[in-house]
């Protein structure tokens, strides 16, 4: 029976190395399908190298520093390279049923650091990590931890103090994680993750990486199964509650981002999952069903949170490794004293010294494991860099690190190319029958399509741009022609208004008929509007000719209000408007054409009185910014204007609303058109706010470099 009950334990144990074993391939598939295409090779060649390097470096010396003869506790000190006979033996078959085991163990632990570093380490700087984690730093804490369990006497000087991790969350997932942690701070983040611009570097195959933690959860039923080293009755146990907390964990974490991003978030959900396995591995065997759930649950959020965390202090991990398997680890070490049997604890502690114990082994391990890598990889980094060119990350490390491709990246590549360039006029190279082939097939499609609107629009360019020319010079015609004749036309007017001026004065004698001396007033008053009407024609013109020249020179802006404030207390009283004028005191001088300001200020006061009616009220105001530019503001409580008719306004000879709304005939369509110009060639903004019924206020503010300050005079 003994025999017997060894040989099943033997194929069971064998059993799930070969389990562990598969959980290679699933970092493989969720690894490269986390990164992106330019890199996927690489990452797989880097799971692929360091299984390799673990295992024979764990067969040299790991295994012999973890498990052999110890030396005051701290690491083995014999079966380094161990020889065992040819054909095996009854005797040596358990020894080499438990190397591979741990093998397998060693493996997992190593290949945990390949996702965190991805798209941006050097093949070899990988390398010599996979070989410090896997011939050092897992060993010597395995040792720690475990390095009685062949013999099955306490060795190692935390097992000593009673230490429990079952399978390895501290041990296996929290070593590996630490490591991760000290190699991405050596590396510093991707191009293009943080900074200016910086985002989320999106995976380029989410199935392909889903399939990997499918395998990953496979197979740590023989992580945490085999961890009994015997068929007995804890192994069915285990088992459930590995795969309770496992579920429990994706559940927590895609509650958590659908609740605070409105939608699952794929990746999260994974490493939930994996986050829960990561946890239940340590206390599997000493905790209740509901517990193994809370663990799982509480393990996918301990990653959710980590993972927030290391993006708000800009550490850039790949996949996630570092909150899946070191924060999770630690919740899980420590979950051992907090929801474990405590009459299953080995020592017999209670629950607060397990909690001490469980503590030293967390601090412990952090303390070697990232203390050792990250002073290691400095030292290595400062001789042989780790991280990869700019220039090789920026093409991807599958072709920079091995000069691998395929026919996928190779399309990507010449898309990426012509994006560059800015060149879409060759098409892409199709190779037939396969997906590639077909994807540049559609891609040249849209190039004819794309190719084909180019030239259309820029046929249709050239036909505005002719048509702009002809218009540009027609306005220029114009504006010419509208100058000529408002010169010719001014002499006339004047003329005729100073005719009416004599006639109205009765300088030859008196007017009879009072008939008469209404039309020669009326003759005035229209021969003025004209007039008015003309010289804005006249300096719009000019303005739109090119020919306005502002003479510029440094006003006093009370001067210059109050004598806009004469020209217009008259008109506003006609009609029966309550004209306010304000000029902050100690305003600066304004360096600007005093006829043009003139102008500008008239006409948005008459404006203003235009469309207020009877009893209304208009405010002129001119004041000092906080940064020191002079503005001129008019309100009035008139009709107002709708938003959409605001631009309207601004057309030459165009009224807003209908004629009943215009409460005086003064006014000549051209008011807000001019001043806008004359605003625009002093450089300064126009502001128009305005509520049907409730008034218009306009606002210009003047540039700050017209303001003439004090200190500004004293240079001068």
């Amino acid at each position: 029976m003994g025999s017997a009950a060894q040989s099943i334990d033997t194929i069971w144990v064998l059993v799930c190395t070969v389990l562990v074993l598969l959980m290679q391939a699933g970092f493989v598939c969720l690894e490269t399908g986390l990164v992106r295409a330019k890199n996927s090779i690489n990452v797989a060649i880097k799971n692929v190298l360091d299984f390799c390097v673990a295992g024979i470096g764990f067969w040299l010396v790991g295994f012999g520093l973890m498990f052999g003869a110890s030396y005051a506790g701290l690491v083995g000190s014999s079966d380094f390279a161990f020889e065992v006979p040819a054909g095996g033996t009854v005797n040596t078959a358990w020894i080499m049923v438990f190397f591979f085991f741990q093998l397998a163990f060693c493996s997992t632990s190593t290949t945990i650091v390949s996702g965190a570093v991805a798209e941006r380490m050097s093949f070899r700087g990988y390398v010599i990590t996979a070989a410090i984690l896997s011939m050092m730093i897992y060993p010597v804490f395995g040792h720690w931890a475990w390095g009685g369990i062949f013999e099955g006497e306490a060795a190692g000087w935390l097992e000593r103090r009673g230490f429990v991790d079952f399978a390895g969350s501290t041990v296996v997932h929290s070593i590996g994680g630490w490591i991760a942690l000290a190699a991405i701070l050596v590396l510093g983040p991707r191009i293009g993750r943080f900074g200016y611009g910086g985002k989320r570097i999106e995976p380029h195959d989410m199935p392909l990486a889903t399939l990997g933690m499918f395998l990953l959860w496979i197979g740590w039923f023989g992580f945490n199964g085999g961890s009994t080293l015997a068929l007995n009755a804890s192994v069915p146990n285990i088992l459930v509650h590995t795969m309770l907390a496992a579920a429990a964990g994706g559940i927590a974490v895609t509650s958590v981002s659908w609740v605070r991003k409105g939608l699952p978030d794929v990746q999260s959900a994974l490493n939930g999952i994996l986050a829960g396995l990561v946890a239940i591995t340590a206390n599997c065997h000493i905790v209740t069903t509901s517990n193994a759930v809370l663990i799982g649950a509480g393990g996918g959020l301990v990653c959710y949170a980590a993972s927030a965390l290391l993006v708000r202090l800009e550490i850039d991990d790949a996949v996630d490794a570092v909150p899946v398997h070191l924060a999770a680890g630690i919740w899980g070490t420590l979950a051992v004293a907090l929801l474990g049997d405590a009459s299953l604890f080995p020592a017999g502690h209670t629950r607060v010294e397990q909690f001490g114990v469980q503590a030293l082994g967390v601090a412990a391990a952090g303390c070697f494991a990232f203390g050792v890598s990250y002073v290691v990889l400095r030292i290595v980094d400062r001789f042989l860099p780790l991280r990869v060119s700019s220039d090789a990350e920026r093409v991807g490390l599958n072709i920079a690190e091995h000069g691998a491709s395929s026919a996928l990246l190779d399309v990507l590549g010449a898309m990426e190319g012509q994006a560059a360039r800015g060149d879409f006029s060759r098409p892409l190279h199709v190779e037939p029958f396969t997906e590639a082939g077909e994807m540049a097939s559609r891609y040249n499609l849209v190039l004819d399509k794309f190719n084909s609107e180019v030239r259309i629009r820029e046929r249709t360019a050239n036909e505005l741009r002719d048509a702009r020319d002809v218009a540009e010079l027609a306005n220029a015609s114009k504006s010419q022609f509208l100058a000529n004749m408002s010169h010719e036309l001014r002499t006339p007017l004047n003329a005729i208004i100073g005719f009416s001026e004599v006639m109205n004065g009765e300088l030859f004698g008196p007017i009879e008929n009072e008939r008469y001396k209404d039309y020669v007033g009326d003759i005035h008053k229209s021969s003025s509007h004209l007039l008015s009407l003309i010289n804005d024609i006249l300096d719009l013109s000019k303005i739109e000719a090119d020919r306005y020249e502002l003479y510029e020179e440094e006003l006093e802006v009370f001067d210059v209000v109050a004598s806009c404030e004469k020209m217009m207390r008259h008109r506003s009283e006609e009609a029966g408007v309550n004209l306010v004028v304000t000029v902050e005191e100690g305003l600066p001088l304004l360096m600007a054409d005093k006829r043009a300001l003139r102008q500008i200020v008239l006409n948005l006061v008459s404006n203003a009185v235009k469309f207020t009616p009877k009893g209304g009220n208009i405010e002129l105001a001119a004041f000092l910014e906080p940064d020191h530019r002079i503005a001129f503001r008019v309100a009035d409580t008139g009709i107002g204007m709708e938003k959409k008719d605001i631009p309207v306004a601004f057309e030459p000879f165009r009224q807003i609303g209908k004629e009943s709304s215009v409460y005086s005939t003064e006014g000549t369509g051209l008011g807000l058109p001019l001043t806008r110009a004359l605003a625009r060639m002093h450089g300064a903004t126009l502001v128009i706010e305005s509520e049907p019924g409730l008034g218009t206020t306009i606002t210009i503010r003047m540039p700050h470099e017209r303001t003439m300050l004090a200190e500004q005079k004293i240079a001068s």
